[in-house]
């Protein structure tokens, strides 16, 4: 174990990873073979997964921060391209557009479906994943997609109906600085480009989880201001943690990239604080350990520089 003497949380001393990609999964429904990258630590057994959605625009290669700390920290670490990646630049009158929320969650259950498949596709990760412990995670639209794996709702659109999509392979989430609730509090902006935010439901989320909200993250999408992405914390039920990144704008310091240009709050020590606290509740919703989380509880309870941590 380690202490990081910048924000007085502790970790497990990170070990080599790997990554590889692109595997290619079949996916006809989606038009599009589903394009994957798995990251994982080269030495240990029975490794949960961390299935992580990128946020709108992104892709496989994002938000390495998170995904090279989480895979060093001891978890295999799951990305893919969804349809709303610039990668794949859909035209504008695409009709997957209106559905790209579902398809999100489709492409995940899809990794799920041949989590084996990609596990024998990376040399020297065979026998070495545990399939019975899976965390969805996610950023901005990936938040979403995480959530409703575990029970948030969405009404469609076209149909007027809000579906259960949760998926019992899951058993947690982490959402960073994702949408809140929708209605009245939406821009005319959110409304016209983001349909799917308009009617959602965090009440059936009973899975635990934690989320992560900056405290400047000021979205041209609500009228509420910051306070909107802390939505799938307070409307929710069930364990769930929220940590509040002082002076945190969207990217929370810069968790999309070491060099990504959309970052507009750039600080390596925001950055660290996601990374150490997210891990450390890895850790501990998947019962590896708990004494990294329960340092966290404790180091930011009170009145720390970098962020506060509170659960229900």
């Amino acid at each position: 174990m380690i202490t990081y003497p910048t924000t007085g949380l502790t970790g497990p001393a990170p070990t080599p990873i790997v990554s590889v990609k692109p595997l290619v999964l079949s996916a006809p429904q989606r038009g599009a073979d589903l394009h994957v990258r798995v990251t994982a630590p080269i030495i240990g057994t029975d490794l949960p997964v961390v299935l992580f959605a990128h946020g709108f625009g992104s892709d496989l290669d994002g938000y390495a921060p998170l995904v090279d700390h989480w895979a060093s920290g001891g978890f295999v670490v799951v990305q893919t391209t969804h349809l709303d990646s610039k990668r794949l630049n859909l035209a504008v009158d695409d009709p997957r557009r209106a559905q790209m929320w579902r398809y999100r969650v489709q492409d995940m259950q899809r990794i799920l479906d041949e989590l084996a498949t990609l596990e024998a596709a990376v040399p020297g990760l065979a026998g070495r994943v545990d399939h019975h412990r899976v965390v969805a995670a996610g950023h901005s639209f990936g938040g979403q997609t995480a959530g409703i794996l575990v029970g948030h709702r969405v009404r469609d659109p076209h149909t007027g109906i809000a579906e259960d999509l949760s998926d019992s392979r899951v058993m947690a989430s982490i959402q960073l600085a994702t949408a809140g609730n929708g209605g009245d509090d939406l821009t005319p902006f959110a409304h016209e480009n983001f349909p799917w935010l308009r009617d959602e439901d965090f009440s059936h989320i009973t899975a635990p989880g934690l989320v992560v909200a900056g405290d400047k993250d000021d979205l041209p999408l609500t009228t509420r201001g910051p306070a909107w992405t802390t939505d799938p914390y307070t409307l929710s039920s069930g364990a769930k943690s929220l940590l509040t990144v002082h002076s945190g704008e969207h990217f929370l310091g810069g968790i999309s990239g070491y060099q990504a240009a959309e970052t507009t709050d750039e600080d390596p020590d925001r950055v660290a604080l996601v990374q150490q606290v997210t891990l450390a509740y890895l850790r501990h919703v998947t019962e590896i350990d708990h004494n990294d989380w329960n340092n966290a509880q404790t180091v930011l309870t009170g009145d720390h520089p970098l962020g506060h941590l509170q659960s229900k």
